[in-house]
């Protein structure tokens, strides 16, 4: 009697744990189906706008076309020429980004230490990317140190900006509440002050990884031999717009995953946020 009870009580529980799922799936099928409808009518059009002569070939191939060229980059190392642009990236990206946390936690907490450093970093940031380039070739030649270093500049910034600035702008009451609890200064610096401007760290540890991959480009026009840039700069320079287009996809396809990665990481750091609304 009281198992049967049960049945019939778990019952509704049950199709209603179902119908959650079926209804998450569906919004997730929904989801892509919309995030995949510009491109594919972009892809239409291309393909329609070169097979009728609007556009010739020479200038845009066909996207039917490019698969088969896909095929011969990946039997011509192509692999490796994605690897070695990932961790130059990834390496760029852990130096500058863990020098920009450093020093915007000291800028942050210290007011003499932001009027000493504050206008350099300003006046650096506003240097464009390229402008870095000769620079480091003078100084670094035309080896790997150039280019990690050019990322590590990019990587830095974004995450400078964004924790000095997520720092100063935590709520001073939580401040005032820690020293109510007589808390010391470097409890209420890890139990109050960076947890409360985590969100703002980790927006611009995403950001820095997004602009590693852009300074990667500039870093390997740096007389590189290897690299997603490198297949760039081959494409054209043999007139072969479909290695182009096909490096342009595959960065981003790469920094999407990465900063996909990275929003997986920053959920998981932020979950108590989701813990305190509930």
């Amino acid at each position: 009697m009281g198992i049967s009870t049960l049945s019939s009580k778990g019952k509704p529980l049950i199709e209603q744990s179902q119908n959650n799922q079926r209804s998450g799936l569906y919004s997730k099928v929904k989801k892509w189906i919309k995030g995949l409808t510009l491109p594919i009518i972009f892809i239409i059009l291309c393909e329609y706008a070169v097979r009728a002569g609007f556009i010739d070939a020479y200038l845009l191939p066909p996207p039917s076309s490019l698969w088969q060229s896909f095929l011969d980059l990946v039997q011509n190392d192509l692999w490796k020429h994605i690897y070695t642009s990932t961790w130059r990236v990834f390496l760029g990206f852990f130096i500058g980004s863990g020098l920009g946390l450093f020093f915007a936690v000291l800028v942050g907490l210290n007011k003499q230490v932001e009027e000493f450093l504050e206008p350099t970093f300003s006046a650096i940031k506003s240097i464009p990317s390229l402008a870095w380039i000769p620079l480091l070739l003078l100084w670094l030649g035309i080896d790997e140190g150039s280019k990690i270093t050019l990322i590590a500049i990019g990587a830095f910034f974004p995450t400078y900006t964004n924790t000095v600035a997520a720092i100063q702008n935590v709520d001073h009451k939580l401040i005032e509440l820690g020293k109510v609890y007589r808390l010391s200064y470097l409890q209420q610096v890890f139990q109050i002050i960076l947890p409360a401007a985590s969100p703002g760290i980790l927006t611009g540890l995403r950001n820095s990884l997004s602009l590693s991959w852009m300074f990667m480009i500039a870093a390997e026009l740096i007389a590189a031999t290897q690299g997603i840039g490198y297949l760039l700069t081959d494409g054209r320079e043999t007139s072969r717009p479909d290695i182009v287009i096909i490096s342009i996809i595959l960065l981003a396809v790469l920094g999407k995953i990465s900063d996909k990665g990275m929003k997986i990481l920053e959920n998981f750091l932020l979950r108590w946020r989701e813990n305190d609304k509930k």
